[in-house]
């Protein structure tokens, strides 16, 4: 479903010179260069900001897919719709603070197996009973649940869930592996269960309610959400949208949760959001559904750190937002299965617009 903004804020990207900006002018030489170096490759789109201005906009053609249906080479562009992957997941957790606001939805600290009493019969191992939602917000669940190998293999764990019969009694009813809030364990049950508690709290669907509570407020355009097995917009990685109005998300963090005089998403959900929960691995930490990390930048023996907080999806979705350098970064590629994919939005954030920093 295309859905478009029925009143959106007064907000159209201004462009700035990157020398007026504090960057080096060449960025789109060194961009290009990074490409030509075989450094970044499958890039669809870059879209850089700062200071609430456009910096670099660069889209190109490519292979392409909607949740793994080919769509051939695309032309992309500013109006271009791209999967948002996992960068979905982020998004959903804004909207669940914003419903917390609206008091539509339980807090984190509030049991998880009580939002579903159809499973209770189903809860026999004692651990489910320590479940809060902040366990699925952070993605501690501790169960059983693989999705490092390709999502055409059948023993996914999101494609057996996607699969299932009874999506809640299969996520429920996986063995531990350990204890709920000790180990961070990538996967969908957490956004499939958030998800739910959502469109079951504000009695809308996620795009009818992100489009009424998020999207239009931002000034975001047409947008679609790709629905699941089960016929139900995929709360975990079914979000389209332009790299544009993606950074538009970006900006809205760089703004503690205001757009346009109005604060959108409470500024202490996000403080909450963005705090390091538990690690993902040597790099990155992650909160409520959105990642942090830090970045060291510039030329020795004078190598700042920048944090950065961040979306991530299959195939190199990214969101960056890095607060202290008023600075967002919003890059769609497809390179899906590719084993490498993380490489070229890492080496685009890191050589291309940290570096070209004056």
């Amino acid at each position: 479903m295309t859905t478009g903004p029925l009143a959106s804020a007064q907000f159209e990207w201004r462009s700035i010179n990157p020398a007026d900006a504090g960057f080096a002018p060449d960025l789109d030489e060194r961009l290009d260069k990074a490409i030509a170096d075989k450094r970044a490759w499958g890039l669809h789109g870059v879209v850089v900001t700062r200071m609430g201005k456009l910096v670099l906009e660069r889209y190109f053609a490519g292979e392409d897919e909607v949740w793994g249906a080919p769509r051939g080479s695309v032309a992309f562009g500013p109006d271009t719709l791209h999967d948002l992957r996992s960068v979905t997941k982020s998004i959903l957790g804004l909207l669940y603070g914003i419903a917390l606001d609206l008091r539509k939805v339980p807090a984190p600290d509030q049991n998880l197996i009580a939002q579903f009493p159809e499973c209770a019969a189903a809860a026999t191992d004692p651990r489910l009973q320590r479940l809060t939602i902040a366990h699925a917000l952070t993605m501690t669940l501790g169960f059983d649940w693989n999705e490092d190998i390709p999502y055409q293999d059948p023993t996914n764990s999101e494609i057996q869930m996607e699969q299932a019969p009874d999506r809640l009694r299969y996520i429920f009813s996986r063995p531990f592996i350990s204890d709920p809030g000790t180990r961070w364990i990538y996967g969908a049950a957490g956004t499939e269960l958030i998800g739910q508690l959502l469109v079951k709290g504000v009695g809308h669907s996620l795009p009818d309610f992100a489009r009424a509570n998020l999207f239009d407020p931002l000034g975001i355009g047409p947008t679609e959400w790709t629905k699941g097995f089960n016929g139900q917009p995929a709360p975990a990685s079914g979000l389209r949208m332009t790299p544009r109005d993606l950074a538009r998300v970006g900006q809205l963090i760089l703004n503690r949760g205001q757009w346009d005089g109005r604060q959108v998403v409470s500024s202490d959900w996000l403080a909450k959001s963005f705090q390091p929960y538990v690690p993902c691995d040597e790099q990155r930490r992650y909160g409520y559904f959105w990642y942090s990390g830090d970045l060291q930048y510039g030329q020795p023996p004078h190598r700042p750190i920048t944090h950065w907080i961040g979306g991530f999806g299959y195939g190199g979705q990214r969101l960056f937002a890095m607060p202290d350098l008023g600075i967002v970064v919003a890059i769609t590629c497809g390179n899906y299965a590719d084993e490498q994919q993380w490489m070229p939005p890492v080496r685009v954030v890191r050589d291309v617009v940290l570096a070209g920093l004056k």
